[in-house]
């Protein structure tokens, strides 16, 4: 009995293989086919999902159409009481009268016919969107367009002008300004069929998101709907369905039938095996023959008892690696990015930084929302990693690189999300002098994912302003001869606080337009890289008759300039004028440009008599390489211009915005802003375009486009992105590393040159993705 019952427990303790394998694989066969079923309903869905979601779509701009026509009308009523031709006889009486009968009127205001004192008006005071609403009207085909305007804390008005008379030939124009929350009241009834709907102002070029419901993760369609009689629009936010099986819901389906019948098929066959061991566990024992007793046994050493398992790794933090970027950290806020992020982010830095015997940093922030609760978490990190902290507060990105001079820490970060929506934000870094890029980004995104960061350090910290310092060390080295006329555009961003100020100090009478720092980006996106952007500052130059117009990002390291006549002066042309100026006091300096900027620039170089050098776009690898090669300037297509002749070689658009008028306001012979400009050389050209992707889809279709792309009797460049010259012109496309998009650029002695280069890169470019939906 003993031997039996021993035998027993070994056959128990055996694990019987072949039962348990049509268990394991009849189970995952059968989840296998329930996810295929699952996805076979997406997949059937998904066209029915897009289409309620446009049909909630049409809704809502139907439904916003109704009111803005309504409101208008309420409008019309109440002023084809009134007698055209003595409506401006008394003005300020009429719109007393005009504003008791519509009492809903925040804003009631006439304006004559011709306009003669809105043309005339001080536009700081009296409103440029106002302005250009009242003189867009004149032109206007039909009613003038309905718009909103801000006056910020949630304060949103619908704006509109209505001619007295005839539109062709008002008399008089009234401007009106209505509440706008029945309409958002209106778009917010509309349910989003579990999409997303947009409600924005501008065109697809330069909109503004105004309002948004639904999902926050859905898909944002390029363009939106107009909604009639207005400015405003309805973009759509499709569904974004987990589909990963080929978009054929018959092969899904077939697959799902292939999984459960396998699935079925190996757990029936399971059973079957049970049935037959349980019949043959029934069969009567063959009796055991007896055995001699066994010889004793000496008895053995008590178990060595198992050695403790270590205790469990500190948990890490999951950080999305899509934020650590080639030239920086950047993400959205509350999706990618956060402050225990941010603090994660200062914890690596400061750990990378006790590597190198560093003990001190310089923090800075723009002006976005986001900022003070990410700069404050920053702080916390590099201390809690041991390292001091000097936070000078809110301040452009250049500010802060002055200050990592200032107080000779060759360390900073500046907290900014550059040009990119009020969402976003970001952190750029310096460590030992070295602007961190591409593996050294990557290396801090390590650092967190495997958790290897201090958090016992005590660092101090300190706030310093430093600005009036910034804005001295420029003005007691840069001087405008003659006092020009400028409009300055901040874009409310940070600039805005210190670029007046400086370029008054150069000796300038400076026009500021939308200076005021607020993160909510209300005029326009803070990117004068985009034409679109530079509207109210090329009116506001006319207006004014300013000599020209200076644009600045969110976070002021790029410039971007407007001539008196409306023209923009794109950053690769201003780098010529800036390399003549350079050159002509160090004679055969290196000067940097990226495969974004004319190929005028080469020979304006050398004619200079400076070695030009064509090299990747980034500001972190432009400086990379001045150190390498000791360049005495460089520039960007993007605004950035890079100062080591008399500067400290950081990108930074204020400090160039004082160097360009010193050298207009110092021309020898006397010319105008406009009569420099005009020596510089151009072709027919685009600005940057832009093909948006999704995130890392863009870095694989430049993969595929190196690989399979031809391009006949071109010179091929590869050192970022593709880029194909012929004699008479060339082409670009590569891979943004700030956003998922490609981006595109080209320019031709002519303008047939440039649709043939141009459609040369429409067959490459569509052969690879033909659901490309590109912008030339």
């Amino acid at each position: 009995m003993p031997l039996k019952n021993a035998k027993e427990r070994l056959q128990k303790s055996q694990i019987d293989w072949s039962a348990l394998l049509p268990l394991a694989g009849g189970t995952l066969l059968l989840l296998l086919g329930l996810f295929c079923a699952w996805q076979t309903w997406l997949i059937a869905d998904e066209g029915h999902a897009i289409e309620r979601v446009h049909a909630a779509q049409d809704q809502a701009v139907q439904a916003m159409s109704d009111e803005i026509a309504r409101q208008r009308g309420t409008v019309e009523k109440v002023l084809a009481t009134v007698d055209p031709t003595t409506a401006m006889s008394n003005p300020a009486q009429t719109a007393a009268a005009l504003r008791l009968k519509l009492p809903q009127a925040r804003k009631l205001e006439l304006y004559s016919g011709d306009l003669n004192e809105v043309l005339r008006a001080n536009y700081r005071e009296f409103g440029y969107a106002k302005a250009a609403q009242l003189m867009a009207a004149q032109s206007a085909e039909g009613l003038p367009l309905v718009q909103s305007v801000s006056y910020g804390n949630g304060d949103r008005r619908l704006s509109m002008v209505i001619p007295l008379g005839l539109p062709q030939q008002a008399q008089a124009w009234v401007w009106v300004e209505l509440p706008f929350a029945p309409l958002r009241q209106r778009f917010d009834a509309i349910s989003p069929a579990g999409g997303r709907l947009d409600l924005r102002q501008g065109d697809d070029l330069g909109s503004v998101q105004l309002f948004s419901h639904g999902s926050a993760s859905s898909e944002t369609e390029a363009t939106g709907k107009p909604v009639a009689g207005s400015v405003f629009s309805v973009g759509a936010g499709l569904p974004g369905a987990f589909i990963v099986l080929p978009r054929s819901w018959p092969l899904s389906g077939l697959l799902a039938l292939l999984g459960l019948a396998g699935g079925g098929y190996l757990l029936w066959l399971r059973m079957r095996l049970r049935m037959l061991s349980r019949v043959e566990a029934e069969q009567p024992e063959a009796p055991i023959e007896p055995r001699k007793a066994p010889a004793a046994v000496k008895p053995t050493a008590p178990p060595v008892a198992a050695a403790p398992a270590p205790p469990p790794a500190a948990p890490t933090l999951e950080v999305d690696p899509s934020i650590f970027r080639a030239y920086d950290v950047r993400g959205v806020v509350g999706k990618t990015l956060n402050k225990r992020v941010a603090h994660a982010l200062g914890q690596s830095i400061g750990a990378l930084m006790g590597e190198k015997g560093l003990r001190e940093i310089v923090i800075g922030r723009d002006g976005r929302l986001s900022g003070p609760e990410l700069s404050d978490a920053l702080s916390d990190g590099l201390r809690a990693a041991g390292v001091d902290v000097i936070d000078v507060g809110a301040a452009p990105t250049p500010v802060v690189y002055y200050a990592a001079y200032r107080f000779n820490t060759g360390c900073c970060v500046a907290v900014t999300g550059s040009h990119n929506p009020p969402d976003y934000n970001g952190f750029k870094i310096v460590v030992g002098g070295e602007t961190l890029s591409e593996g050294a980004i990557q290396d801090l995104y390590q650092r967190i994912a495997s958790g290897a960061l201090s958090s016992d350090g005590q660092g101090a910290r300190r706030e310093v302003d430093v600005a009036p310092d910034y804005i001295e060390k420029i003005v007691s080295d840069v001087l405008a001869e003659r006092r020009l006329k400028i409009v300055v555009d901040g874009g409310n961003g940070i600039a805005g606080a210190i670029a007046p100020q400086v370029l008054e100090g150069v000796g300038c009478e400076v026009v500021p337009l939308y200076c005021d720092v607020d993160g909510t980006f209300p005029n326009h996106h803070p990117d004068p890289s985009d034409p679109a952007n530079l509207e109210d500052l090329i009116l506001a130059v006319r207006q004014t008759d300013a000599d020209l117009g200076i644009a600045f990002d969110g976070d002021g390291d790029r410039l971007g300039v407007v001539s008196q006549s409306g023209e923009v002066i794109y950053p690769d042309r201003l780098l010529m004028l800036f390399a003549r100026d350079v050159l002509s006091r160090q004679p055969g300096a290196t000067v940097i440009y990226d495969v974004k900027c004319t190929s005028h620039l080469k020979g304006q170089v050398l004619d200079a008599g400076g070695s030009p050098l064509m090299w990747r776009t980034g500001h972190s690898l432009i400086k990379a390489k001045m150190r390498e090669t000791g360049a005495e300037l460089a520039g960007e297509m993007s605004g950035h211009f890079f100062f080591k002749e008399r500067w400290y070689g950081f990108d930074d658009g204020i400090y160039a915005a004082a160097r360009l008028l010193e050298i207009l306001a110092g021309d020898l012979h006397g010319r105008s802003p406009e009569e420099i400009f005009a020596t510089l050389p151009k072709s027919v050209s685009t600005p940057e375009l832009k093909i948006e992707l999704a995130e890392g889809e863009h870095y694989r279709f430049m993969d595929q486009l190196r690989q399979r792309a031809h391009f006949d009797e071109a010179t091929l460049i590869t050192i970022d992105g593709l880029r194909a010259d012929w004699s008479d012109g060339w082409g670009l496309v590569r891979a943004s590393n700030t956003t998922p998009a490609l981006v595109l650029r080209f320019e031709a002695d002519n303008g047939a040159a440039l649709k043939r280069i141009q459609q040369v890169f429409h067959q490459q470019l569509l052969a690879i993705d033909f659901k490309l939906k590109l912008p030339f």
